[in-house]
């Protein structure tokens, strides 16, 4: 897959990486983000099944710092890229110190976490 992005025009290239990949975003997150968090429970970190379209510092059972509990940001992709990019500059006071440097692996995380479907609610498109 790799050859065929370096074959590909630059202007193709930019288009073809801007999308995010879920087998390489689930990657990303096992060597990233599993050491603290979780598709189905909650561990240093909330579980992230039904991520995208919550409210930050939702879940009743997780217990929040002040700064995500009282946000009113709503997890959409371009919070969640935002996030991961820079936690503190998106939400000051919150306590997360991990930050994906690769705009890319952000495309692709999001793009995993997009899977993570909660069955009780539709989550949005």
């Amino acid at each position: 897959m790799w050859g065929l992005l370096l074959a590909l025009p630059a202007t193709a290239q930019t288009a073809a990486t801007r999308t995010g990949s879920v087998e390489r975003g689930r990657a990303v997150y096992q060597a990233e983000c599993a050491m603290c968090h979780h598709p189905d429970r909650h561990m240093d970190g909330p579980r992230h099944r039904g991520v995208l379209g919550r409210r930050a510092g939702a879940l009743k059972d997780y217990d929040y710092s002040p700064a995500l509990r009282s946000s009113r940001v709503l997890w959409t992709r371009a919070t969640l890229k935002a996030w991961l990019e820079d936690p503190e500059a998106l939400i000051p006071g919150q306590l997360m110190d991990v930050r994906l440097e690769s705009a890319q692996d952000r495309e692709d995380v999001v793009a995993y976490l997009a899977t993570l479907r909660d069955p009780a609610r539709t989550p949005p498109r």
